[in-house]
């Protein structure tokens, strides 16, 4: 189902913007646009990387950066908050609104205040949030109270540092003025800016810069009412600097009164208040970092408001420059003395049309000022609004304010500077020229005493636009190397990043969506601790973006291709990085950027670049060029791959061009040659301190290899290949070296070569003998030597030579059953047929077949221009020679033809079919008529004989005519074609949206006529004809020119859906099915057109190709809803009449449905909800249910999904107890007393029912709680349990020879166990053990010496008798024919067989593959399918040892990891629960019969152990409060041994651990003593609760001096006598118990099942993990075995013609999955040394079922009585299925191995683990086989042909005789 917009807001309510544009009139043009808005995803990462998001309920208003503490401090409307500066955390927050005000109101924090206007709730938009950290101070100022300020704490942000006014009054009390607290703007869209300046002299404390929008009485943000009063006019003056002393004197706090003078600040005068509306954009310092005693500015970025009602008013956007003292204690300079500003000017050289008048955003750089600004387009396209980024010098700005002062004071300019006589301060006299004054420069940068007169420059700062873009709201920027970096936020949520030259060129440009639709605040920031991440803020989110995604570009050429400043390659690395992520980045040559272009990465050449695979060569040459640093001293290696290195070196320190030395590759390491190629190319990389940073590639030829690939141009191919290759004609070979060439004239050129010459041959009858002749060039020196004419690969025919340059093919008689065939001719020397002649140009012969392909009179005559000798008669056949040429054929016969109707003026495509339309085109050129109209006829579509499609020509009127073809006879059409006018009535509608996708109905008479119909709107576009289920609303506008909208969802999704208009600005949309639960992009079509809304149009200037990567709009779809009744019963009883009230429950889920979606349905009548919460739904139904089906559905629906959740079952009829009444007549009155007095239980029943049914649901509901709650807990656990797993030590695998001993006999792998191992385990003082005993197979033969020497010379022979192929076919085939020979024999003989055979793995592999012949051939004549799917034959079991022996290196370097990791997490989420250790069931398993069905509580118990064992002395170790005590010494012995293999381990029963409850107590733990409980005559087993030892308590355990083995394993008791948990389940008893105990062990049970699943859920990622590890193919380490025996299968199926895929499938999974990976899956202790519980077990099996599932290829028919172990991962068994066929086929696509290949995989397999194994026991072993059955051995051997001849029974008698010296007494005494 879909769940909501990824935006967050529900998908029935209306996604509209935050703030709502406008309600605008409908434009009637029909090229209006239409929006819509609807709320985005996660944008696509490109050169930008959002790295953190931290989302704000409320609309964002500021944020400031702590560099120092790592802080972000966020403000919003109504909070505040604190934010870490690394993740977004939150660390603190605070709440600061809404509060009780009123804006005709004094702040309530002034004492005599008073109001008679009534106070609302008030949301507190932030208008200043500026950080002191001199003071330790966040200073915040919000738009309530008149603007009121608070100072909090720094560090933490939810504290106030300073209350002002003082809560308690102070010695003195403090004097409160409204200009102390109306700081900041009153209105929420009223500008303020804050800066806090450093202390002046005399002060102690900083200093507070505001500028801040008028809002008081005239401008628009005065509330409209009667009332004249005004707070801010008097109080609040547009720019100020306030005092910030906190330490000080509190009566000043945010007063002007600094020096003291009232000349701090600004205010404009009443009466130009309307001219000037002052919007500030942002206030800064710079230099921000000035140099000590240099001079320092404060800065204000504002706009000058265009007046309303002006339409020639335009903004004014300006920069005011207020000096700052200047070093520490310098006096500060009066607001009044030093404040001057000068206009911004931003245009291009189109005039008025591309000024950009309004100041948007700025950001100081440390020379230039950059700013955005617009170009205003009123409310309506506010989005799209034109914007431009311009740069202006800040020298310029400094040139120009001393050029002003100096026209102001020295020589007056009126042109130039004034005044500002528009506020208060500026009333007096003008510039005026002052007498004997000269100004010293820091005079003219800030004024002087007797210069107080704020200024203005008249004539604006001009600079042109660097780039534009639609809809800019913010600019950042950063100086990087020799680049500018600008980013760029947009008012649809997206951040640009532009690259700028030094000239100030855009060079690259890349773009990112932070939040789609929220527009970027105008102020963004880099991070002061980290320059590479930038912060900005959108309408509700705070991002934090590393400022670029290098690691996006793999190579040199893309990273430095990009055009980045911030990215660079690391050449030493190999990898694209910031300038900081590179190791020696400072040094020369390290890091490449950008800005040095993609010449100067790395390359590397090699010489020689071409060798020949004969020749030796001494070593390579490596020329090294581009930015690398000096070799010289490092560590060098070539590295060809398949970790092949050899070394390199260079001769000295060189850079940019560098020599380098490298051996070549061994000859035995080349790479093998492809077929049908003569060279392979190798590609080598130059490895430097173990990093392969350039690579060059080579190529190894073998000329010799060049008349193998191109047989039938040997010669020609030799001489013109690009290698150095000579022929030699002689031994018909291509060589490298002419010197191995025998004969002395050998072509040197291609064209010298002997070859065939082109020649055309006439075409040839099927089956008819002839002589072919053939021309050669260059043949002289094979003249008079035996050659064959080859016409294909069984067509040879004698060759005589006619002379030195021809020869002739005689009697080729070839055939073809087809109309026509080609066959290629080669000529080929005798005797030897992969020696050809050379035919440079192909030789050919075409073999025809009249009898073939033309089933007509003209299509068989037409054959004669093709040089086919055929004639009709009776059917088409072969011409004699004697017969006369062929006559006519019969007259045309038209058989239909198509259309009926075309225009007047023609064109129409009229097609003919029928036959004898003519044998050839000029037969039917200009013969066509309809009438007296010509139709032309196209010869590119005509068919011979059989169509015509012709051009209608115009006609004079209409009519009407049949169709006449004349091919030398006439033939005419039986239907007539029509000539007719076509007239157009009506077109509606009459207009449309401009995107097109309209669709016009058109409206006349004989619309329907001609061949192709093709309507044109004004002659230039072509008008086409168009040929889940929640609702999902949208909003927009202009929707009614929308005839239809649709809406499609990507990827996932099913048949788009129609949505319906509501009005023109709401649209609804059944939301369409889908595939799979996934967040998926959606697209809206209106008229058939994908929707783009103008914001995405406009920011194609952003990113052209960022504007075409997919849709704007997301929906998540989540699993559909599930239902039940409240019981689960799928029948529920009613009688007719009664009221009915269902109570249904709803699963839980993330739908966020509401009541209205919800459609409750018995039968056809509607049940009325009533009550809808998260969890359950209440309807009823009021009227009567008919009783004429008697059963009725109840189904429920949300949107499209339908549930049928149980049948109604209607009871009888009235009529019955009608009839009952009338027969009962006597005993009416009875009746209807107990009619009455049954009907009132009844209710009274069903009301007690409702309730318990209601109390039941609760109980459920909490029970389904706690298991959410258990599996949330699991969930997050999942994440940190792969960090829990220590494999510092490794994977504890097994030795090779255990593996295969323990793979090999799996049935005695306990009894090894227990007399090989476990026995011989001591335990000395530190904890570890003995070494084990080994395996009989591993260890000595071990016979008395008196024996030994007959013995050896026995089994020597029997082991050549073995290595004898015949021999031990017929040994094993004897075997196998006895019936009293077992399974168990078969398995142990081929087991021993593959033991004793081990070191000739390719004979072993020979003699398994013949046996599988035979098996095959067995299996063939009966059910191929069942082949190979048990193990009850020799063959079958030496299959399964050989791919152990094959897939161990797979085992071991691929899926032992993943396997390991999965054994650990089960292990690990079994012991997070309970476990009853006696049962062994547990609360967390996979395994139904081993689920707990109890709610244990169990509290975990972190103790402290001490204990001197595994290499550690004291750790934490977590437990159960309900372990049992040897449950808690296992623990603990896991933890301490975790590294150490299970086989060293303790035992539990060997160790005692002793509790100190303090430092004079401890008690020695156990599961039974003294004080264990009794509960029903059975004793529970001693817990950690039992003993209430505390959380942190401390343990020690240590070895035991004496073994306790009274009790035996806890999990072998005597259930009747002990128990854990739970006491066990006894039928007999079950009577005893009450109803209630009765009924609660009958239903709840069930309800726990739910914890498979989520064990299930947390152990996912480790399962798909192994199984895609089992199931994937590595490139290094390609599976040869399975390759090899899967062509094997494939072999031998094609040659018994099984072509049935399903059987080859199944074939492969019996010898692969199921034979081998099965095996290992339920038997991890055959490749670790690890302890494998019984529960362990059993999960395992349930993960082995999963994989037979997953490998079989019949679908799982499941239903709700199937096993849970088959029901638990039905889900994933489809996925799993595609990853298995995927596998063979992957399997099935690799290169096929020869036998030698394979043959030396083998070997090499042997030589690897040679001497493992005792072969000498093994064959000792076989021999007692023998030696039973020798009779009928013998006899084999004698009937057999080959082992008769080669007299094998004698030598078998010899064997027997040699081992039969008293050989059993001789291992008696062994």
């Amino acid at each position: 189902m879909a769940r909501r917009a990824a935006g967050g807001a529900p998908l029935s309510a209306r996604a509209a913007a935050a703030s709502p544009l406008p309600r605008r009139p409908p434009f009637p043009a029909p090229s209006c646009p239409l929006l819509l808005l609807l709320f985005l995803g996660a944008a696509r990462i490109d050169a930008l990387e959002i790295q953190r998001r931290f989302p704000s309920p409320t609309p964002t208003n500021n944020f400031a950066l702590d560099g120092a503490a790592g802080t972000v401090y966020l403000a919003a409307v109504n909070r505040l908050y604190q934010l870490s500066g690394a993740n977004l955390s939150l660390e603190a927050e605070a709440a600061v609104g809404p509060v009780a005000d009123s804006p005709l109101c004094h702040a309530p924090q002034l004492p005599q205040a008073s109001c008679e206007h009534p106070r609302r709730l008030t949301d507190n938009y932030n208008k200043i949030l500026q950080l002191d950290p001199g003071q330790g101070l966040v200073v915040v100022c919000g738009s309530i109270y008149q603007g009121f300020c608070q100072l909090r704490r720094r560090g933490n942000i939810s504290a106030v540092a300073v209350h002002f006014p003082p809560a308690a009054p102070p010695a003195q009390p403090v004097t409160v003025f409204p200009s102390m607290l109306n700081v900041a703007a009153n209105h929420p869209n009223a500008s303020t800016v804050g800066l806090v300046l450093p202390p002046a002299a005399g002060t102690g404390g900083s200093r507070l810069l505001v500028g801040a929008t008028y809002t008081g009485y005239g401008s628009a943000f005065f509330p409209r009412n009667s009332s004249l009063e005004d707070h801010r006019f008097e109080n609040t003056p547009e720019i100020s600097i306030r005092s910030l002393d906190a330490r000080g004197d509190l009566a000043k706090l945010f007063t002007f009164d600094l020096n003291p003078s009232d000349d701090n600040i600004l205010k404009i005068k009443q009466s130009a208040k309307e001219q000037h509306k002052l919007g500030f954009v942002r206030a800064f310092l710079h230099p921000p970092d000035p140099q000590p005693g240099a001079q320092t500015y404060a800065y204000l970025a504002l706009n000058s408001e265009a007046r309303a009602g002006d339409k020639e008013s335009q903004a004014r956007s300006l920069l005011a420059r207020i000096c700052l003292p200047r070093g520490a204690g310098g006096d500060a300079k009066k607001l009044t003395e030093s404040y001057i500003q000068l206009g911004l000017q931003c245009a291009g050289g189109a005039g008025r049309g591309d000024l950009y008048s309004r100041l948007v955003s700025v950001f100081p750089a440390r020379e230039r000022l950059f700013a955005v600004f617009e170009r205003p387009q009123g409310a309506l396209a506010a989005r799209t609004a034109p914007a431009a980024l311009c740069a202006f010098r800040f020298a310029d700005v400094q040139a120009a304010i001393r050029a002003a002062r100096n026209a102001c004071f020295v020589d007056p300019a009126p042109d130039v500077v004034a005044v500002l006589d528009s506020v208060v301060q500026g009333t007096g006299p003008a510039c005026e020229r002052k007498l004997n004054i000269q100004l010293q420069p820091e005079q003219l940068d800030c004024g002087a005493a007797h210069l107080q007169h704020p200024l203005s420059i008249l004539q604006p700062l001009k600079a042109s636009p660097m780039f534009r873009a639609p809809g800019l709201s913010s600019v950042a920027v950063a100086s990087v190397g020799n680049y500018t970096v600008v980013f760029l936020g947009t008012v649809s949520g997206r951040l640009l990043k532009i690259n700028l030259n030094e000239s100030m060129q855009v060079v690259s440009r890349r773009v990112v969506t932070v939040a789609y639709g929220e527009p970027v605040h105008h102020i963004m920031q880099f991070d002061p601790a980290d320059p590479g991440y930038l912060y900005l803020m959108t309408s509700h989110q705070m991002a934090r973006v590393k400022v670029a995604a290098c690691a996006m570009h793999a190579t040199c050429r893309d990273c430095v291709g990009a055009a980045d400043a911030y990215c660079g390659w690391c050449a030493l690395e190999t990898r694209c990085t910031l300038q900081q992520d590179c190791a020696n980045s400072s040094q020369p040559h390290f890091w490449t950027s950008a800005s040095e272009g993609p010449g100067h990465c790395p390359t590397m050449t090699v010489l020689p670049a071409k060798i020949d695979v004969h020749q030796e060569y001494p070593g390579m040459i490596l020329q090294i060029s581009g930015s690398l640093p000096s070799l010289s001293g490092m560590e060098m290696a070539c590295d060809y791959g398949n970790n092949i290195h050899t070394v390199a070196r260079v001769p000295g320190p060189a850079y940019g061009h560098q020599i380098a030395y490298c051996n070549l590759l061994p000859r035995d390491q080349f790479p093998p040659f492809l077929p049908h190629q003569d060279h392979v190319t190798v590609e080598m990389f130059l490895r430097v301190n173990g990093q392969n940073i350039v690579r060059a590639s080579f190529t190894i030829y073998d000329c010799s290899r060049v008349g193998q690939v191109y047989p039938h141009t040997a010669c020609t191919s030799c001489l013109s290949a690009q290698w150095p290759c000579f022929w030699c004609i002689q031994q018909h070979a291509c060589v490298s070296n002419q010197s191995r060439c025998e004969a002395s004239s050998n072509p040197m050129n291609p064209q010298d070569c002997p070859q065939i010459l082109p020649a055309a041959l006439a075409p040839v009858p099927t089956g008819s003998s002839q002589s072919v002749p053939v021309h050669l060039a260059n043949a002289a020196f094979f003249q008079g030597t035996a050659l064959e004419c080859s016409f294909g690969q069984e067509e040879i025919f004698e060759a005589v030579w006619v002379n030195e340059s021809a020869v002739r093919c005689n009697q080729v008689v070839l055939h073809t059953t087809q109309k026509s065939q080609v066959f290629p001719l080669s000529l080929q020397l005798k005797g030897q047929p992969a020696r050809f002649l050379d035919s440079p140009d192909p030789v050919t012969v075409e073999v025809y077949n009249c009898a073939m392909g033309s089933p007509d009179c003209s299509q068989c005559l037409g054959r004669e221009d093709l040089g086919h000798q055929c004639v009709w008669s009776d059917g088409c056949r072969l011409r004699g020679t004697l017969q006369p040429l062929p006559g006519t054929c019969p007259a045309p016969e038209i058989r239909a033809i198509e259309p009926l109707s075309g225009p007047l003026d023609g064109g129409t495509l009229l097609t003919i079919r029928g036959r004898n339309l003519g044998r050839r085109f000029s037969d039917v050129a200009h013969s066509v008529w309809i009438g007296s109209v010509a139709c032309e006829p196209l010869a590119d579509r005509y068919t011979v004989s059989e169509e015509i499609v012709c051009a209608t020509g115009p006609a004079p009127g209409a009519f009407s005519d049949v169709v006449t073809v004349n091919a030398s006879k006439e033939g005419r059409s039986r239907e007539r074609f029509s000539y007719v006018l076509p007239l157009v009535h009506a077109l509606e509608p009459t207009m449309g949206p401009k995107a097109g996708g309209t669709r016009i109905t058109i409206q006349g008479s004989d619309l329907h006529v001609g061949s192709e119909l093709q309507v044109l709107v004004n002659g230039t576009e072509p008008c086409t004809e168009l040929v889940g289920g929640r609702t999902i609303t949208v909003a927009g506008e202009r929707f009614h020119m929308v005839q239809n909208v649709s809406m499609a969802v990507h990827h996932i999704g099913r048949e788009p859906t129609l949505c319906k208009v509501l009005n023109s600005t709401l649209i609804t949309c059944p939301s369409p099915g889908a595939l799979s639960n996934a967040s998926a992009p959606v697209d809206f079509f209106l008229n058939g057109r994908a929707y783009a809304d103008e914001a995405a149009v406009a920011e194609e200037l952003l990113d052209p190709e960022e504007a075409q990567r997919g849709s704007r709009f997301r929906l998540d779809y989540l699993p559909d809803p599930q239902f039940s009744t409240a019981k689960r019963e799928k029948w529920i009883k009613h009688h007719p009449g009664e009221p009915l009230t269902l109570v249904i429950h709803k699963e839980q889920d993330s739908l966020g449905l509401e009541s209205h979606e919800y459609r409750v349905k018995i039968g056809q009548v509607s049940c009325d909800i009533q009550i809808v919460s998260e969890r359950v739904i209440h309807c009823s139904v009021n009227e009567s249910l008919g009783t004429a089906e008697g059963q009725l559905p109840i189904t429920i629906q949300v949107g499209n999904f339908n549930q049928t959740i149980a049948t109604l079952q209607l009871g009888g009829s009235e009529t019955a107890i009608i009839v009952s009444i009338v027969i009962c007549s006597i005993l009416l009155l009875l009746s209807v007393v107990a009619l009455f007095v049954f009907c009132t239980k009844s209710r009274r029943a069903e009301r007690y029912w409702q309730k318990t049914l209601l109390q039941m649901e609760e109980m459920e509901s909490q029970i389904r709680e706690e298991i959410r709650k258990g599996f949330a807990e699991l969930q997050t656990d999942m994440t940190d349990l792969t960090k829990e797993l220590n494999r510092s030590q490794g994977i504890p695998f097994l030795e090779y020879k255990h593996f295969v001993t323990r793979t090999f006999f799996p049935k005695c792998s306990s009894l090894y166990e227990e007399r090989y191992v476990l026995p011989s385990q001591t335990l000395n003082s530190q904890g570890s053990s003995t070494v084990p005993e080994t395996h009989p197979l591993l260890g000595e033969w071990k016979i008395p010496e008196s024996c030994r020497p007959n013995m050896e010379e026995g089994i020597s022979l029997f082991s050549s008798l073995l290595n004898n192929k015949h021999f031990l076919i017929v040994f094993v085939h004897a075997l196998e024919q006895q019936k009293d020979f077992a399974v168990r024999d078969r398995c142990s003989l081929a087991s021993l067989l593959t033991i004793a055979l081990h070191g000739k793995l390719e004979y072993y592999t020979g003699i398994m593959k013949e046996l599988l012949v035979d098996l095959i051939d067995a299996s063939a004549a009966k059910n191929p399918k069942l082949m190979l799917r048990r193990t009850e034959s020799v063959v079958e079991k030496m299959l399964t040892n050989w791919m152990s022996i094959c897939m161990y290196s797979c085992l071991r370097e691929t899926v032992g990891e993943p396997f390991f990791l999965l054994l650990c997490a089960i292990k690990q989420q079994i012991n997070k629960g309970s476990i009853d250790a006696i049962t062994g069931k547990a609360r967390y398993t996979l395994n139904e019969e081993w689920l707990l069905r109890e709610n244990i509580e169990a509290k975990p118990r972190n103790l402290n152990v001490s204990f001197q064992g595994c290499g550690m002395d004291s750790l934490s170790v977590r437990a159960m409060d309900t372990d049992t005590l040897t449950q808690v010494k296992e623990k603990i012995l896991e933890a301490f041994c975790k590294n150490v293999p299970y086989s060293q381990w303790p035992r539990a029963e060997d160790v005692d651990l002793e509790w100190f409850a303090s430092s004079t107590q401890s008690y020695v733990l156990r599961d039974l003593d003294d004080t264990s409980v009794v509960e029903d005559g059975r004793k529970k087993l001693n817990t950690l609760a039992h003993y209430k030892i505390p959380e942190g308590a401390s343990l020690a355990m240590s070895l035991t001096d004496k073994k306790d083995n009274t009790l035996g394993r806890v999990k072998d008791l005597d259930t009747e006598k002990y128990f854990h948990l739970v006491l066990p389940t006894d039928e007999l008893t079950e009577p005893k118990k009450s109803h209630r105990q009765s009924h609660r062990k009958k239903v709840l049970p069930e309800i726990y099942l739910t914890r498979l699943l989520s064990t299930k859920g947390t152990l996912q990622k480790f399962l798909d993990d192994l199984f895609k590890a089992i199931l994937s193919i590595r490139e290094d380490k390609p599976p040869l075995a399975v390759k090899y025996f899967f062509d094997f299968l494939e072999e031998q199926a094609e040659k018994r013609g099984i072509s049935d895929p399903d059987t080859l499938h199944i074939w492969k999974t019996n010898s692969l999955p199921l034979r081998f990976w099965v095996n290992i899956l339920k038997n991890p202790q055959f490749v670790f040394d690890i302890d494998k519980t019984d529960h362990i077990d059993a999960c395992l099996s349930v993960i082995a079922q999963a994989f037979i599932d997953a490998c079989s290829i019949s679908d799982l028919q499941l239903g709700k009585d199937s096993p849970t172990n088959k029901l638990l991962y039905a889900k994933e068994i489809p996925e799993y299925r595609k990853i298995v066929q995927r596998y063979y086929k992957q399997i099935h696509d690799m290169t096929p191995l020869s036998e030698q290949e394979m043959n030396a995989h083998l070997a090499e397999e042997s030589r690897k683990y040679q001497n493992e194994f005792n072969t000498n026991v093994a064959m000792a072993e076989i021999y007692k086989y023998a030696k039973r059955y020798r009779t009928q051995i013998v006899a084999a051997l004698e009937a057999n042909p080959t082992a008769r001849r080669t007299q094998l029974q004698h030598k078998f008698e010899q064997v027997v005789a040699l081992m039969e010296d008293n050989i059993y007494e001789c291992y008696s005494e062994a």
